[in-house]
């Protein structure tokens, strides 16, 4: 398998009623010795930052053509907790419920996520955000960037 370093971010202005972005790097060397990268980056006009932090896992993950090994950074504890605490299978087996706390939220990029992990060996490391990381720093930016930048989708799966 093909080890791959994908690095994440999510951003939204006004959180949640602003525009947002993710930012995604794909990273992995060639049996040559040869280090090989895609950037990726989209916007929208409403979102939430909760929202573009699963976007750029999934856009990251339904990059990859064949299965991976993948080491997933991303500053987000609600993504990385959400599968290196367990509380992913928790939320599937009580129907996307969190208990007393009600439905899960966001359950379209769950599933989505799901679907784009199923291939791969995924491990999620969490890392600390603006806090000089230069490759989570850098996703930051095309985050940022896409959310302010022209041409933005419509988040679809919005419900606020």
């Amino acid at each position: 398998m093909t080890k791959v370093q994908l690095y994440t971010d999510g951003s939204a202005r006004g959180n949640p009623d602003g525009p947002g972005g993710y930012g995604a790097v794909l990273q992995f060397m060639d049996s040559k010795g040869q280090t090989h990268e895609k950037v990726m980056a989209g916007g929208y006009k409403k979102t939430t930052n909760n929202r573009m932090e699963l976007m750029a896992a999934i856009v990251g993950l339904e990059a990859l053509n064949r299965p991976c090994q993948v080491e997933l950074y991303s500053d987000s504890k609600y993504l990385t907790d959400a599968f290196n605490q367990g509380w992913i299978d928790n939320w599937i087996k009580n129907n996307w419920k969190r208990g007393k706390s009600g439905p899960v939220k966001n359950i379209d990029l769950w599933e989505r996520l799901l679907k784009a992990k199923e291939p791969h060996d995924v491990k999620f490391l969490w890392v600390k955000g603006h806090a000089g990381h230069p490759q989570n720093e850098r996703c930051d930016l095309l985050a940022t960037s896409a959310a302010d930048g022209d041409n933005l989708m419509t988040d679809t799966g919005l419900s606020v």
